[in-house]
């Protein structure tokens, strides 16, 4: 018969962990996303339209690194915090259209250039999902 009460779990040595079973082990977050960066991404042939959010951080995050510049200097001469900044470039923040143009001009444009490069990604991930082999989804996009 063994010593210890019923209902207590024998102690593990130092530095051991209990194994989980997988039924049991935490889900991965679902706002975790894999290391390849958005613009490299093969595109999902169930995918849906990409949203805005996405597509202005991709851009502004771009052409920040385009230009080898840290989120700490393109949010200081935006004068937005480098948080906010951060947020925006991973399309988690909708910004309204001071911040965009703000975040525009110290990268070195207008907002009409950048919602010209925002479009032009749209187009081509529109396009990339339409040319999926095995796609049937059909884009309706307003005129």
């Amino acid at each position: 018969m063994s010593s210890r009460a019923p209902n207590q779990t024998p102690a593990l040595p130092p530095n051991q962990t209990p194994a989980v079973p997988s039924h049991q082990a935490p889900a991965v977050p679902p706002h975790r996303t894999p290391a390849v960066p958005p613009h490299q991404r093969r595109p999902d042939p169930g995918a849906r339209e990409p949203l805005w959010r996405d597509l202005v951080g991709d851009v502004l995050r771009r052409e920040r690194l385009d230009q080898e510049r840290t989120l700490k200097d393109v949010a200081e001469a935006a004068r937005i915090s480098m948080p906010y900044l951060s947020e925006i470039e991973r399309g988690r923040k909708e910004a309204s259209s001071e911040v965009l143009a703000a975040a525009a001009h110290a990268v070195g444009l207008d907002l009409g250039s950048l919602l010209s490069r925002v479009h032009s990604e749209f187009s081509r991930r529109t396009a990339a999902v339409r040319r999926a082999p095995g796609s049937h989804n059909t884009l309706c996009l307003a005129a």
